[in-house]
């Protein structure tokens, strides 16, 4: 960690990007904003570039991911860049069988489901995520730094979302196989998730050494459990990877999709900001996280589609909601759908800043 302390220190100078500035609770010039999946789905030059190269193929291309993440910040003019990735390209970089099937998602070869399959896989070392880190290099030279500078959130899969995938084989509306090995075999979870824990460190702190200005875990199934189940097979591994990210001096994100009652354990996980999606209001989140922690949210995506005058009444609420909060980063409640317009992110862009 003291090599990465180093790094850190010697990051682009960016303490005055709105960002960076409402995370620590100031007043920037402008309220930040940007969006979940940013970087593609709706965007035409972007399914132009990736039109056949397979997502994982992208992801693990220096050149390709720098541009993929760089299109929505020439065409919305958001304040933040976020790193062209998906969750399981860090299993895929240790050796895991894991491929991204179009209209499926990540299915997994040979799901983990006993002790001996855990014992089995593989680490992750920081070679094999060395393209990644290329690209963040990459990214950072494009995006500048001082005033002008935007800065670029790197990202990462939570444990318990990773492990989802890897005991279910593949994407799945109820969890069962997951929630039955936890609650069956403990031993055996917490050591899969301890394993998925170091695995998501050594992705992020790669990210960190290229030059990110600030980190997302993200956990798409954690809204799958209980508060209590939570506590108990989740938050520990959670608070490991943001713990060890602490002294990288960098912000640190974290967002779940449906973890409105979770939403207060999760920002005891440590997180500086915590992603709130779009089923509680700003203001209730902000008090159930606590005191001293920014919030990220939280236009549902869906609103997009209902025509400029609900978009704009509804990013008003969410502006007005979001100042009981220590700070307030705008975004989605989740990721930009991939049919949604273009010009209505723009437009919500220049609205958020307007205000």
């Amino acid at each position: 960690m003291a090599d990465l302390a180093v790094v850190s220190g010697a990051r682009r100078e960016l303490r005055d990007a709105p960002l960076l500035a409402a995370i620590r609770g100031e007043h920037p010039a402008r309220p930040p904003v940007w969006f979940m999946r940013q970087a593609g789905r709706s965007l035409p030059e972007y399914r132009a570039l990736r039109k056949g190269t397979e997502m994982l193929a992208a992801c693990f291309t220096p050149e390709l991911a720098c541009e993929i993440t760089l299109q929505p910040v020439r065409r919305y003019g958001v304040d933040a860049a976020i790193l062209f990735s998906d969750i399981v390209v860090p299993l895929k970089a240790a050796g895991i069988g894991v491929e991204i099937v179009p209209g499926t998602g990540p299915v997994v070869a040979e799901p983990v489901r006993s002790a001996a399959d855990v014992a089995a896989l593989p680490t992750l070392e920081p070679e094999a995520v060395a393209p990644v880190a290329q690209a963040v290099r990459l990214l950072t030279a494009e995006l500048g730094s001082g005033p002008s500078g935007i800065p670029l959130i790197g990202f990462a899969g939570a444990p318990f979302t990773c492990a989802s995938y890897l005991v279910e084989g593949g994407p799945s509306r109820n969890h069962e196989r997951t929630k039955a090995l936890m609650h069956s075999d403990p031993d055996t979870w917490h050591a899969l998730l301890d394993h998925l824990a170091e695995i998501t460190l050594t992705f992020l702190r790669a990210q960190l050494a290229a030059g990110v200005d600030a980190v997302q875990l993200f956990d798409s199934w954690a809204g799958a459990l209980s508060e209590r189940d939570y506590r108990r097979f989740v938050l520990p591994h959670s608070a490991r990877v943001l713990a060890g990210l602490a002294d990288a001096g960098v912000p640190r994100i974290h967002f779940g999709v449906g973890t409105g009652e979770l939403l207060g354990a999760m920002a005891e996980a440590g997180a500086d900001v915590v992603g709130v999606d779009w089923r509680v209001p700003l203001d209730v989140a902000a008090g159930r996280i606590g005191p001293g922690r920014a919030v990220q949210g939280n236009l549902d995506p869906s609103v997009l589609f209902a025509g400029q005058d609900v978009v704009d009444a509804e990013v008003r609420r969410i502006m007005a909601e979001g100042r009981a909060a220590h700070g307030h980063v705008f975004n989605l409640g989740h990721g930009v759908l991939p049919e949604t317009d273009p010009d209505v992110l723009s437009r919500v862009v220049e609205l958020v800043h307007s205000l």
